[in-house]
């Protein structure tokens, strides 16, 4: 029972922070410190990829509408007036290739270097300085960013050319983790002039595809056996994940509305901080 417990923890951690700006894999490490799942290290390397899964349902669920390029219904840009062409939003497949070439950087690295990346800077001490270092640039973009007109205002409006460097702050994420996927896109993309909520959405749709490759990557690599408590501690993650980020993407959306992303670049720096303490004390370890 306590490790179904603390798969409910981890399903909440990960919808809060996978969404938000402030990197899911630094609360994770200290989330493991003090509450640890009963399971062999392979198994929770996998598990915490799995539980991604709900929630990217979560934005599948609520912006069904936004990114499902085909139907009548909402279909502004039909592909032809009459015959199959009726049933294809133009405008929608063409914000999905924009959204598969901001996958291409990420994803060829990540499948050619995954593993040395994970041997080599899943530590505290890069998590901890990523957190610090997009923190900072969080504050500083934000800054620059205060009080000016925005050049895209709606996620129709991204270029290609933007999607391509989104692509290139996404693979920063793939490379050093406590980066955040969420806040360097995002931060990227308040740089190069894209509001905020158009930014966010363009995110959490880019995370779609990112994440339900890493998870099947993921999957294909794992060669151990499942057992069925394993695959319960899954589901209640995974279940956790989906319910806590339908609350806040919900919560985010909202907020940006009235507010900038400052917020969590101070939060990311006091995190960081946290973290490099708690390593040098000897409370985490790698």
């Amino acid at each position: 029972m306590l490790d179904y417990l603390v798969a409910f923890l981890f399903g909440v951690v990960e919808g809060i922070t996978e969404w938000l700006p402030v990197s899911s894999t630094g609360h994770m490490i200290l989330l493991n410190e003090f509450c640890k799942l009963n399971v062999s290290e392979e198994f929770y390397s996998l598990y915490l990829v799995v539980i991604q899964l709900g929630a990217i349902l979560a934005v599948v669920l609520i912006f069904w509408w936004d990114i499902w390029p085909f139907g009548t219904k909402y279909n502004k840009h039909p592909l032809a007036k009459e015959g199959f062409g009726r049933y294809i939003k133009k405008d929608k497949f063409i914000m999905w290739f924009k959204i598969l070439i901001a996958c291409i950087p990420a994803a060829i690295i990540g499948v050619l270097f995954d593993d040395w990346f994970d041997e080599h800077f899943y530590n505290y001490v890069v998590v901890a300085l990523a957190l610090i270092i997009f923190g900072i640039a969080f504050i500083v973009v934000e800054r620059f960013a205060k009080n000016r007109e925005f050049r895209v205002k709606t996620v129709d409006e991204i270029s290609w050319f933007d999607s391509a460097i989104i692509g290139v702050f996404q693979l920063l994420a793939a490379i050093f983790p406590g980066t955040s996927r969420s806040g360097s896109t995002i931060v990227g993309s308040v740089g190069i002039g894209i509001k905020r909520e158009a930014a966010a959405k363009f995110t959490f749709y880019l995370a779609i595809p990112v994440m339900f490759g890493a998870s099947l990557l993921k999957i294909l690599k794992f060669e151990g056996d499942v057992t069925g408590h394993e695959i319960g501690l899954l589901v209640i993650g995974m279940v956790t994940a989906f319910i806590v980020s339908i609350l806040v993407i919900k919560g985010l959306m909202a907020f940006i509305k009235k507010h900038d992303f400052s917020v969590f670049g101070w939060y990311r720096i006091i995190l960081g901080i946290i973290v490099l303490i708690c390593g040098a004390c000897g409370i985490i370890g790698k």
